[in-house]
C-alpha cells in the first residue's frame, strides 16, 4: 500500500518496528494503522490516513500494519478488531483508537496530541555531493601554506584542526597554544580545545576496525562504542559518534557512571551543526525521561 509517491507512508514489520516506529516516534510521532486486505472499513479508513499524512507534510508518518501477516505486533498491541489505530510519540503508546474515523474526526484527534501540518518542504535542484577532504592531504597541504607564510596565525589554526582528525593531538595542542590572542578566543579554537579532551581519551585505543567488529561480535559491549563515538567524533564524522553514544545511552544510561549522557553534553560543545545537536538533544532527553 506504500510506494515512492507517499513518502511519509511505509509499512512496519515486527523485525523493522523498534527502528522504524519506536525509535523514529523520538523525533516525530508515528501513527500506527492495524489493517487487514478482508477489511472493509480499512478501505475507507487507510487511503484517508495516507492523505493526512500528505497534508501535514511530514508533520507525523504513518506506519501501516497487515495484522495476517504480523500477527506477532497485532499480538503485542492486544489488537482485537480492524481497523485500528495507535499514536507512538517519544518512544511510548500515547493514545488510539479502534473503528474508521471521518476526515474531521482524525485531524481533531492529530490537534489534540499537538500535531498540526508542517509547511510543506521546497525541492531544490540536487546538489552534487561534495568530494570528502582527506585529512592527511589536507595537513600536508597546509604545512606547505605555512612555510610560504609562516606568520599567518590562521594557517597554523587550520593545521591544528587537520592534525586533530588524524588523531595527532600533541602537535595540535601545541599550535593551539602557540596562536595569539585574538585567536585563542576563536570558536574554533574553543571547539578545538574540547576535541583535546576527547582525543586524550584515544590514547593506546585501538583502531576504529577493531572497534567495529568488537561491537559487531557483541552489541552490548558499551566500552568499545564509546571508543569508537570517540574516535568518530575527532575525525569530524560528528553524527556518527552521536550515534554510538545515543545507543549506549538506550542500552544502559548507568554504565560509567553516566558516560553515555556525560559523552553526549560535551560531544554537544564540540560539533558545529546546530540542528545536528539540536535533533540528538531532543533524542537524549526522550531517552533520559522514559
Amino acid at each position: 500500500m506504500t510506494d515512492l509517491a507517499k513518502p511519509h507512508v511505509f509499512d512496519a514489520t515486527a523485525a523493522t518496528f523498534e527502528d522504524t516506529v519506536i525509535r523514529k516516534s523520538l523525533e516525530t510521532p508515528v501513527l500506527v494503522d492495524f489493517w487487514a486486505t478482508w477489511c472493509g472499513p480499512c478501505k475507507t479508513l487507510g487511503p484517508i490516513l495516507e492523505k493526512l499524512a500528505a497534508d501535514y507534510h511530514g508533520a507525523f508518518t504513518l506506519a501501516k500494519v497487515d495484522v495476517d501477516k504480523e500477527q506477532e505486533l497485532a499480538a503485542a498491541f492486544q489488537i482485537r478488531s480492524v481497523p485500528t489505530v495507535m499514536l507512538v510519540k517519544g518512544g511510548q503508546l500515547v493514545d488510539g483508537f479502534p473503528g474508521a474515523l471521518p476526515e474531521g474526526q482524525l485531524r481533531e484527534f492529530l490537534k489534540h496530541h499537538g500535531i498540526e501540518p508542517a509547511a510543506p518542504v521546497e525541492e531544490d535542484a540536487p546538489v552534487p555531493d561534495a568530494v570528502p577532504v582527506d585529512p592527511h592531504e589536507e595537513v600536508m597541504r597546509l604545512r606547505k601554506a605555512i612555510e610560504g607564510e609562516p606568520d599567518k596565525a590562521e594557517l597554523k589554526l587550520d593545521l591544528a584542526l587537520a592534525l586533530l582528525q588524524t588523531g595527532a593531538a600533541g602537535e595540535a595542542e601545541q599550535l593551539l597554544d602557540g596562536l595569539p590572542a585574538n585567536l585563542a578566543t576563536d570558536d574554533r579554537t574553543i571547539q578545538a580545545r574540547a576535541r583535546l579532551g576527547f582525543a586524550a581519551l584515544l590514547k593506546d585505543a585501538p583502531a576504529a576496525e577493531i572497534l567495529e567488529a568488537a561491537i559487531a561480535a557483541d552489541p552490548g559491549d558499551l566500552r568499545a562504542r564509546h571508543l569508537l563515538g570517540v574516535r568518530k567524533l575527532v575525525s569530524g564524522d560528528a553524527e556518527a559518534g552521536l550515534s554510538q553514544f545515543i545507543e549506549m545511552l538506550q542500552r544502559d544510561r548507568g554504565y560509567g557512571d553516566g558516560l553515555a549522557r556525560k559523552s553526549l553534553i560535551d560531544a554537544f560543545r564540540v560539533v558545529e551543526d546546530e540542528d545536528l545537536v539540536g535533533r540528538y538533544r531532543r533524542r537524549m532527553s526522550a531517552l533520559l525521561l522514559v
